[in-house]
């Protein structure tokens, strides 16, 4: 006789009575099993969905939110600018709304760069993404200002290769995002991950990237106050009939509109005829009475004032890399 409390916890099999059918328990303990074992994988562990799960967004909020303020301000002072053009680019010295776009693009550029290129595990590849990003600003921005026209206004398809407008805003960016983004790729593991306390602990962590500032700005002055601009001759077509005009130059270290280093430099490098042909220095008051503002050419006006000039001009990508 077996012990009813152990038959009860099972701590043994029960006999077998004559005329009982023998259920297979070992098949049911088996699917039972199973199907718990398919149950606890369908349902999630205490706290755990993976369907309420959101992946973190690494981007910065305030960095985008600075971005979308700069491209209102842009929209702003190239759609209001013709009508308001105090708003609108200084003609030449000076300061207004529309000269602060490009330098919050690239502090937008900058700050990017430095949160991107915290850590570089590789190297090539960090260098081959920087290069086919430059690559792809540069296309975009010849395709987008290489053509006659500036404005969606008065568009013309298609290029003439004669005339083609190789600087611009994009190719501007481009270039100095490539410039700046190798210096801090190279100088990442050169530098320490901490910055201890100190007044120069800014400088003597930073010192490749304030050498590259140093650099880019001293080759700015060397170059604007030394380089010789000779006489420059620029042609117009105004009315079926070509015209050439002369500017007379011959000095050094001149910080005006006809005859400074800057124009020199890329109408010798580009050519005159890739040059941005409808600068704003046409609204000072040596060109026009209206000036500020958009007026007809004085009778007096000097032939610079209807030349071709870069405002985004290769020597001025140097300061542009400082910022």
């Amino acid at each position: 006789m077996e012990d009813p409390k152990r038959l009860e916890e099972g701590s043994r099999d029960a006999p077998i009575r004559a005329g009982e059918k023998v259920e297979d328990t070992t098949t049911e303990l088996s699917v039972d099993k199973s199907e718990r074992v398919t149950t606890e994988q369908k349902e999630p562990h205490g706290d755990e969905n993976p369907i309420l799960l959101k992946k973190t967004s690494k981007r910065v909020a305030t960095l985008d939110a600075f971005r979308g303020l700069t491209i209102v301000l842009m929209i702003l002072v190239d759609d209001a600018g013709g009508v308001y053009e105090r708003i609108d680019h200084s003609p030449w010295n000076g300061c207004t709304l529309a000269d602060f776009v490009m330098p919050f693009f690239l502090f937008i550029v900058g700050v990017a760069i430095a949160l991107a290129l915290k850590r570089v595990p590789n190297m090539k590849s960090a260098v081959r993404k920087i290069i086919i990003r430059t690559l792809k600003m540069l296309f975009w921005g010849i395709l987008l200002q290489g053509g006659y026209s500036h404005a969606p206004d008065d568009l013309d398809y298609g290029v003439d290769m004669k005339k083609i407008r190789w600087c611009g805003i994009l190719q501007r960016i481009a270039l100095v995002y490539m410039v700046v983004a190798l210096i801090e790729t190279f100088t990442t593991k050169l530098r320490p991950t901490t910055i201890e306390s100190g007044h120069f602990s800014i400088f003597t962590a930073y010192r490749w990237q304030w050498l590259g500032g140093f650099l880019a700005f001293l080759i700015y002055i060397i170059t604007t106050f030394t380089l010789y601009v000779p006489n420059w001759s620029y042609t117009m077509q105004h009315h079926h009939k070509s015209e050439t005009f002369t500017v007379e130059c011959g000095m050094r270290g001149h910080l005006g509109p006809a005859c400074n280093a800057v124009g020199y430099v890329d109408r010798q490098v580009w050519g005159i005829n890739h040059l941005y042909s409808q600068p704003v220095w046409i609204r000072l008051k040596a060109c026009t009475l209206s000036s500020p503002e958009s007026g007809p050419l004085r009778p007096d006006a000097p032939n610079w004032c209807r030349a071709p000039f870069e405002p985004e001009g290769l020597l001025r990508y140097t300061l542009k890399e400082i910022n």
